[in-house]
């Protein structure tokens, strides 16, 4: 259950409108780092995750802090959006709002499809999509998302702030500044927690041993001169494990070349026979491998062959 509050977490006040600057901050509110992603991403971690306590806890209220975020920006946007197109165009636009709108740079969808408010896009009128969220269950993965997510959004909060000199949109965005600066330092310190209470030793190696030892402690360059061995990723000893870090030539590390099987003849695909026939599928082919797989893998159980 949510609870709304009428009352902004910060004020958003600009001192006046600018539908030229509203188009650009579209990309704060849905943009693939925009409000809205982070939004949609610590409240589908929150609502997946499988530990209650102080971890739900902490992902529930920054994702329900975000929700606060896009209610700010939106009310911004209807702000700045208010009498557009502005009084400044030229009379022959004037009678024309979506006319009047190319012609002072603002984003034409904000007077034609929402009537002088926001919209769920980027600030190009591209959709926002759940593609661009992030909610895997592992904790540690992401949390390293997270933190990315809130330094691209604060990068691209910073580099919007440049666009105005409206002190009192201006005054937002310090504040928006600010939280996305202590939003990454949450989630870092998140998995600090989460080594500490042992969940992890700060590297996401799930089967690790199931992996292969040495390319796991390997850095391989694959470009004549490079200098990558200067840094620390290709020196000293691995973060877990006190493995010695090698420093080789990129080769091939088995004797597979670049080869597919001869393509089935229904799907038309350009081919010289030079690997025989192609084997014809089909919707029964498929099932029959599938359920042959199943065996095989039931026989592996039973006889460890």
């Amino acid at each position: 259950m949510f609870r709304h509050s009428k009352e902004l977490q910060f004020d958003v006040k600009p001192e006046r409108p600018d539908a030229l600057f509203a188009a650009k901050l579209q990309e704060l509110v849905g943009g693939q780092f925009g409000e809205m992603t982070v939004m949609m991403q610590y409240l589908w971690q929150g609502w997946n995750c499988r530990i209650p306590g102080k971890y739900k806890d902490m992902i529930m209220d920054i994702g329900t802090e975000e929700i606060g975020h896009v209610e700010m920006l939106v009310t911004m946007m209807a702000r700045l959006l208010e009498g557009a197109p502005s009084e400044t165009q030229a009379e022959a636009a004037a009678a024309n709002p979506a006319l009047a709108a190319v012609l002072g740079g603002q984003n034409v969808q904000h007077a034609i499809v929402t009537g002088g408010a926001a919209m769920p896009t980027n600030s190009q009128g591209v959709p926002w999509n759940g593609g661009y969220i992030v909610a895997s269950g592992n904790l540690l993965a992401d949390f390293r998302s997270n933190v990315a997510a809130e330094a691209q959004s604060r990068l691209q909060t910073a580099r919007v702030y440049q666009m105005t000199d409206d002190p009192g949109v201006k005054d937002t965005l310090q504040f928006n500044l600010a939280r996305d600066t202590f939003h990454q330092q949450q989630w870092l310190l998140g998995i600090e927690q989460l080594i500490e209470d042992g969940f992890t030793d700060g590297i996401e190696d799930s089967l690790a041993a199931e992996e292969k030892t040495e390319p796991g402690r390997t850095f391989y360059s694959f470009h004549e001169g490079s200098t990558a061995h200067e840094g620390r990723w290709a020196q000293g000893t691995t973060i877990i494990g006190d493995h010695t870090i090698a420093f080789e030539e990129g080769r091939p590390l088995g004797d597979d070349i670049q080869e597919v099987p001869a393509p089935d003849p229904l799907l038309f695909a350009t081919y010289d026979g030079s690997k025989g026939p192609g084997k014809p599928g089909n919707a029964a082919g498929a099932y029959a491998q599938g359920a042959e797989n199943l065996l095989h893998k039931a026989k592996e159980k039973l006889t460890g062959e």
